[in-house]
């Protein structure tokens, strides 16, 4: 029996993509849910395996043979049952969630490493999409006093919107990022738990300046120090990986980080002796690669 593992939105769009897979209608296969995400903002991902459900040929009880006439000289032999061959197709890969780095000759990869979760308590967020390639230095954006202040008001149409006492006050600026600080009596709401709210809302601020500003400058938000506890428990994570890293010589990747992150990575290991950091994979399955220099 021919079966197939598909990964897509819902369960309608991978049945109906198993079906074509399979070539047959959606009505003739059987699906099974292997694993279901629940993501921020609709981003939902559910994986299946289909399998074709078998003719009724083949589940088919054979007829008892008719009677043999009174009149024949010989029995007529029993029809017997034709199974219906099903559709022959190759099986579809498993869902692979990041490209794996290039092959170094002499190098291994280690293990995943440890996650970030698991540093000095700060756990980490399942973050939106950010923009890929990162790394590469925006030298034509500058964000300006202008591009803060406008960017610190838009957070307080939200928070007005949604009825919350918390303040927003423009804090250092870097290239095209500003930092805007969140503090007050709901201010421990918009962190949420692990910084998901954090990470959702900045998303939304972002998204909404992308379309009215147009001009590149991106805010990010930091609500209780929320921010800075997160950077400073990467940045131990990032050294904790590299001495591994340098002690085995052997590739390590994190787990899946956002954009703003995965530059606290790069910034924190940017002068370590002995080690050189990428990023690979698309997003929002982006991830950094720590390997030892050559």
């Amino acid at each position: 029996m021919q079966t197939v593992e598909i990964t897509a939105k819902t369960v309608q769009e991978a049945t109906k993509a198993a079906a074509t897979k399979l070539g047959v209608e959606p009505e003739a296969i059987t699906v099974t849910v292997l694993e279901e995400t629940k993501g921020l903002f609709g981003k939902s991902s559910v994986r299946i395996r289909a399998e074709v459900k078998p003719s009724e040929a083949e589940t088919a009880k054979p007829e008892p043979a008719p009677k043999s006439s009174k009149k024949s000289s010989k029995a007529a032999k029993p029809v017997e049952p034709v199974e219906t061959p099903a559709p022959v197709v190759e099986e579809a890969p498993a869902p692979v969630e990041a490209a794996p780095a290039p092959a170094k000759k002499g190098r291994g990869r280690t293990k995943p490493a440890p996650k970030a979760e698991e540093v000095d308590g700060v756990a980490e967020a399942a973050s939106p999409a950010e923009t890929p390639k990162e790394e590469e230095p925006e030298k034509d954006i500058v964000a300006t006093a202008e591009d803060g202040e406008r960017l610190t008001s838009l957070v307080r149409e939200l928070l007005t919107a949604a009825n919350l006492q918390v303040n927003a006050k423009t804090g250092e600026i870097a290239g095209r990022y500003v930092n805007i600080h969140l503090d007050g009596k709901d201010a421990a709401f918009l962190v949420g738990k692990h910084g998901e709210v954090l990470n959702a809302m900045q998303y939304l601020v972002n998204i909404i300046a992308g379309r009215r500003f147009d001009n590149g400058v991106r805010a990010t938000l930091d609500g209780n120090d929320y921010r800075r506890r997160r950077e400073d428990a990467l940045t131990q994570l990032a050294t904790k990986i590299a001495d591994q890293v340098k002690q085995r010589g052997e590739e390590a990747v994190l787990d899946a980080l956002p954009a703003f992150e995965r530059r606290i990575v790069h910034k924190a290991l940017s002068g370590y002796e002995g080690i050189s950091t990428y990023s690979e994979g698309e997003e929002p399955n982006r991830r950094v690669v720590i390997a030892p220099a050559d």
